[in-house]
């Protein structure tokens, strides 16, 4: 039999899919997009361990996959499965290389390891996290930086900030994510800002003009989720370190000025969500903040399209991956100085301090009011969210992998490729 280090053939790549829940969101979404780049690339054959019942999602993504569904679905069990269970499939599967998408690796597996690293404030900020997430994560990225053979950080923040906590023993790469810009691109026509609309609300910001089955699909969804425009869009789940009751409060303060003005709360309700519906209470204009809960991708890019602006007020994130989306949309986009996301941006969106409500409402009311910089901005958005695709972001993992594999003194496959 040919062994692992010498046999001819594509990069025989193990990647653990087993953390993505049914509605998946944030890195969940991550490794989704990432596992069916990865997919469409000849020079990689891969191997998906996935939770039990959750084969034909992951045969649909990535069809040439050996999709394993092996892990249970619980938390506790799955992490407990990945450490107990997982090394010992590793050593039967045809595999020389594993992935860990999600801070966690399985410590006793004798191949080489990458592990992603999406940010580190399980270590700096606990209090936004549910404690058993900062007990069992916060340990992970310490384990991963000091055994991974490679570490792959979604942006240089996260990147500056893993090395400055645990002085890792393997390589970091610094790989952000990419958007699918046949879904995420801007509608037909020119931008209209939110001041400028009558008072049936008939258009939202980059729509006008827009015609044909994406304008009647966008429509739709809009109209199921109960949703008129004008409309500031939040995207993301309910949690603490989104600091969406300082959004709320801020709306409340421009809410005046536009009077057919709502603000919309896309996600799902996570740990320490009571914060947010205790702003909501408190708001003046509390009627006009529609909450939708977790929505289906198909109505992700109708929302940033015809969204006036999409503020993304986090404290701190991973990557930020809903900005990169609206900016791919067209859409003003709002977020937060000294943060990934004003890393990602480049210049294209209106920055403003954490945790500042009037600067929070000031960079809205510009936003909405329009003019040659808030157009400036929504351009350069366009083609700052151009040079993100997934096929370079899975071009940069397989070039982790090439590096873990020449690390542990096994021949780089699938093609030389560039270190990064």
């Amino acid at each position: 039999m040919t062994s692992p280090a010498t046999a001819p053939g594509p990069l025989r790549l193990s990647l653990d899919v087993s953390a993505v829940p049914v509605e998946a969101v944030g890195a969940g979404r991550y490794i989704l997009d990432l596992a069916t780049a990865l997919g469409e690339r000849p020079d990689v054959a891969m191997t998906l361990w996935c939770r039990r019942g959750d084969a034909a999602r992951w045969h649909r993504l990535a069809p040439r996959a050996t999709v394993a569904p092996a892990a249970p679905g619980r938390r506790p069990a799955r992490l407990a499965w990945e450490q107990a269970r997982l090394p010992a499939l590793l050593r039967r599967a045809p595999v020389e290389l594993h992935h860990g998408p999600h801070y966690t690796m399985p410590e006793r597996a004798r191949l080489p390891r990458v592990v992603t690293i999406h940010d580190c404030t399980f270590l700096e900020h606990p209090e936004w996290h549910e404690r058993s997430k900062v007990l069992v994560l916060g340990r992970a990225i310490r384990v991963a930086a000091r055994r991974a053979d490679a570490l792959v950080c979604v942006s240089q923040h996260t990147a500056e900030r893993l090395e400055a906590l645990c002085r890792p023993t393997g390589r970091l790469f610094v790989v952000p994510h990419g958007v699918d810009h046949d879904r995420f691109r801007p509608a037909a026509g020119p931008a209209v800002p939110a001041a400028a609309l009558g008072a049936s609300g008939a258009r939202g910001a980059g729509v006008g003009g827009d015609s044909g089955d994406e304008q009647r699909d966008d429509d739709a969804w809009l109209e199921a989720l109960g949703i008129r425009v004008p409309y500031v869009l939040f995207l993301g789940t309910l949690e603490p370190r989104k600091a969406v009751p300082d959004l709320v409060a801020a709306f409340d303060r421009v809410a005046g000025e536009v009077p057919e003005l709502s603000l919309v709360l896309a996600g799902q309700p996570g740990w320490g969500e009571e914060a947010v519906a205790a702003a909501v209470e408190r708001a003046r204009a509390r009627h006009r903040i529609v909450r939708t809960g977790y929505v289906p991708d198909g109505a992700v890019p109708a929302l940033l399209r015809r969204s006036a602006v999409v503020a993304y007020p986090a404290l701190e994130e991973g990557f930020g991956l809903p900005a990169l989306e609206a900016l791919a949309c067209g859409a003003p986009l709002v977020t937060t100085a000294g943060t990934t996301m004003a890393e990602l941006a480049a210049g294209a969106a209106t920055l403003v301090a954490p945790g500042s409500v009037p600067a929070l409402a000031d960079a809205l009311g510009e936003a909405l009011s329009g003019g040659p910089e808030v157009e400036r901005r929504r351009r350069l958005g366009l083609e700052v969210a151009s040079r993100h695709t997934w096929a370079a972001s899975a071009e940069g993992h397989v070039a982790a992998y090439r590096w873990a594999l020449r690390r542990a003194g096994q021949p780089s496959r699938g093609g030389a490729g560039p270190d990064r």
